[in-house]
C-alpha cells in the first residue's frame, strides 16, 4: 500500500547515495525531512551541497536519540545496521523502519527484477541490464522506422541500479508501466522489505557480512525475504548448485527457474550447460542461448553469473538476441578480477570487491598462472581455514596487510609475520606482512616475476583503511599503474 508521505516527519539515517535519494523524492512528495550521519559536516559538504536546493534539515556528528521525538518514520541507509542504538530505540518507540528500495517497491508501476546473493550479484544485475537495453534499444529503433513520420519516439526504457549504482528512488516518477526495473537488492536492504520482485533472483547464500548479522542463519533469513512476498504469478531464480540457495526453493511460490554446472532435474527449468553451450529449458522445450566460449570472464564464478543472467533474462522475455548482444564484449564490472596493466611480465589483476574468504577462493581457481596474492583488510567474523588450503595448494607467494593480517596468518599456520617467512620450500615460498596496502604493493612488486599474477582479492572488508572496496580498488589501480 502506497504512503501518503505529505506532512510525514521522517528521519534519514545515512546521507550517502541512499540517503540523498531518499532526501529528494520524500521532500518532493511533501515529507519534512532531517538526514543524519555520524560523519562531520566537513566530511559531509558535498552531500550537503546536491541537496542545497531542498528543504531539509542535518544532523550531522553522531545519532543522538532525541532526533526520534516526533520521527513519524526512520528510513535506512544500507550501512545502517540495526543493531545501532538509535535504530534499536525506534524500534523499541514502534516508530517504522523503512528504505529506498522498499518505498521505491511500493510505488513502481513498472515489472520489476531483484538479483541478490553472496557473491555474483554486481554483475549478474550488469549483465542482465545490457540485455534488456539491447532489447529496448531494438524496440525503439523498430517502432521508430515503423513511423518514421513520427517526431515522438516510443519511451520503452530499463532501468538498473539499487544497490549498485544510483538509487532507482531517482527515477520512479519518470517511469512508465513498458518499463523494466532492475535492481541488486543487499542482505541490509532486505531486512526492512515487505515486498518481492516480480523476478526475484537468489545466486548463493554463503558466509558473509556475519559481523552485521550475527549468524548464518540471520543472514539466510535476510536473503530469503526476497522471495517470501511473491505470489503465484511471479518467478524466481535460484542457484541450484548452492546448497544455499537451493535450499529456499520450497518458498517458491510461482515459476521456478534454476541455473548451475548440475544437471538439471527432470522437470525443472532454466538454464545449464551442454558440451560448451548455455542452453534454457522450459516447459516448450529447449533453446541454445550462446556458447561458453563467448564469455569474456574468468573463473567458473562468472560462468555462473553469465548463466544466471541468461535465466533471468529468459524469465523476463527478453530475446535470445538480445541475450546474446548483453555478453557480447562484456570484460566485468570495475574492482572484480579488473585487469590493471602488465608490468615487468605479471600481470596485476584488482579483485578489491572480494570482501570474504570464498570470493577470495573463487579469485583464485580462475587462474592457472602462478599467483601473488594480497590478502588483507578487516575480517567479518568469517573462517579462513578453506581459504588458507587453497593458498597452500595453489599460490606461490602472499602479501598480508591490514586489521585482518595475524588471523589470515593463523589460518595459514605460519610460525611467525615476517617480512619474508619462508614455508620450507612448499607452498606459499613466502609470506610478507605489510601494514597497508600501499606497503603491499610496493612488496608484490618486489616478489612479481615474468609470466605471474598478481592479484588484490583481499578477502576482508575496506574500512580499517578506505571507506569502500571501490575506493581501495580506485587506490590499487592508481599505486599498480605508478609502478616504474
Amino acid at each position: 500500500m502506497k504512503t501518503n508521505w505529505k506532512g510525514k516527519r521522517v528521519l534519514i539515517l545515512g546521507g550517502g547515495r541512499q540517503g540523498q535519494a531518499l532526501a529528494r523524492w520524500l521532500t518532493r512528495h511533501g515529507a519534512r525531512v532531517t538526514v543524519n550521519d555520524r560523519q562531520s559536516s566537513e566530511a559531509m559538504r558535498a552531500a550537503q551541497a546536491t541537496l542545497a536546493d531542498l528543504p531539509v534539515t542535518w544532523a550531522l556528528g553522531g545519532h543522538p536519540i532525541e532526533l526520534l521525538d516526533g520521527a513519524d518514520v526512520v528510513c535506512l541507509s544500507g550501512g545502517v545496521p540495526l543493531a545501532n542504538l538509535i535504530v534499536a530505540e525506534a524500534i523499541k518507540r514502534g516508530i517504522p523502519l523503512t528504505n529506498d528500495t522498499q518505498i521505491f517497491m511500493e510505488i513502481v508501476t513498472s515489472r520489476t527484477i531483484g538479483i541478490t546473493g553472496s557473491a555474483g550479484k554486481t554483475t549478474t544485475t550488469t549483465l542482465v541490464g545490457r540485455m534488456a537495453i539491447k532489447e529496448k534499444d531494438g524496440i525503439r529503433r523498430m517502432k521508430a522506422e515503423e513511423k518514421a513520420d513520427s517526431n515522438v519516439l516510443p519511451h520503452p526504457s530499463a532501468f538498473v541500479g539499487g544497490n549498485i549504482g544510483d538509487p532507482l528512488l531517482n527515477y520512479v516518477d519518470d517511469m512508465q508501466p513498458d518499463d523494466l526495473a532492475i535492481l541488486e537488492i543487499s542482505s541490509f536492504q532486505l531486512e526492512q522489505m515487505t515486498i518481492s520482485p516480480d523476478i526475484a533472483a537468489l545466486l548463493n547464500v554463503t558466509p558473509n557480512h556475519l559481523d552485521r548479522h550475527g549468524t548464518m542463519e540471520a543472514y539466510t533469513a535476510a536473503k530469503a525475504r526476497i522471495l517470501q512476498f511473491q505470489t503465484d504469478q511471479d518467478t524466481a531464480i535460484l542457484g541450484r548448485d548452492d546448497p544455499g540457495a537451493w535450499s529456499l526453493s520450497t518458498e517458491v511460490r510461482g515459476r521456478l527457474y534454476s541455473f548451475g554446472f548440475s544437471p538439471m532435474p527432470a522437470s525443472g527449468q532454466g538454464t545449464f550447460v551442454r558440451q560448451g553451450v548455455i542452453y534454457l529449458r522450459t516447459k516448450d522445450g529447449e533453446t541454445a542461448l550462446l556458447n561458453e566460449c563467448d564469455i569474456q570472464l574468468r573463473g567458473d564464478h562468472n560462468r555462473l553469473n553469465v548463466q544466471a543472467a541468461c535465466a533471468i533474462a529468459c524469465a523476463a522475455g527478453i530475446p535470445v538476441e538480445a541475450i546474446q548482444a548483453g555478453i557480447q564484449d562484456f570484460h566485468g564490472v570495475a574492482h572484480r578480477l579488473e585487469l590493471v596493466r602488465e608490468w615487468n611480465g605479471a600481470r596485476w589483476y584488482n579483485d578489491s570487491i572480494a570482501t570474504t574468504p570464498e570470493r577470495t577462493i573463487a579469485a583464485i581457481r580462475s587462474f592457472d598462472e602462478p599467483i601473488v596474492l594480497l590478502l588483507g583488510g578487516r575480517d567479518k567474523n568469517l573462517l579462513w581455514e578453506e581459504l588458507a588450503a587453497l593458498v597452500h595448494e595453489r599460490v606461490d607467494h602472499v602479501v598480508l596487510f591490514g586489521e585482518a593480517a595475524e588471523k589470515i596468518n593463523a589460518a595459514l599456520g605460519a610460525p611467525v609475520l615476517g617480512l619474508p617467512s619462508q614455508y620450507g620450500g612448499k607452498r606459499p615460498y613466502t609470506l610478507a606482512h605489510c601494514s597497508g596496502l600501499k606497503e603491499a604493493v610496493q612488496a608484490a612488486a618486489h616478489t612479481a616475476e615474468p609470466g605471474d599474477v598478481v592479484l588484490l582479492s583481499p578477502g576482508g572488508t575496506s574500512f580499517d583503511e578506505f571507506r569502500d572496496f571501490e575506493e581501495r580498488g580506485e587506490v590499487f589501480r592508481t599505486w599498480v599503474s605508478e609502478l616504474s
